[in-house]
């Protein structure tokens, strides 16, 4: 949460930039900085749920949907 909070402030900060019509690669540099950071929050949700979910899923015996239904996220989201 204290990453997403941060993240909030960053997409204020972009918005404000634009608003005062900042300079456009100073913008896209913290547009890139911003993406860097959803990346890191997505790694710890995505650790998070192989620790949790699908660790549990496999100890039910139910590990094949479980890692079926994670490679089909992680193939859209290595699209991106």
């Amino acid at each position: 949460l204290k990453r997403l909070r941060r993240m909030e402030g960053q997409v204020r900060g972009v918005q404000q930039m634009v608003e005062d019509d900042r300079y456009c690669l100073d913008i896209v540099q913290q547009i890139s900085a911003l993406s860097a950071a959803a990346r890191e929050v997505s790694l710890i949700v995505l650790e998070d749920h192989m620790r949790g979910c699908v660790q549990r899923a496999i100890q039910e015996d139910q590990g094949d949907a479980a890692i079926k239904e994670l490679v089909t996220v992680l193939g859209k989201a290595l699209r991106q």
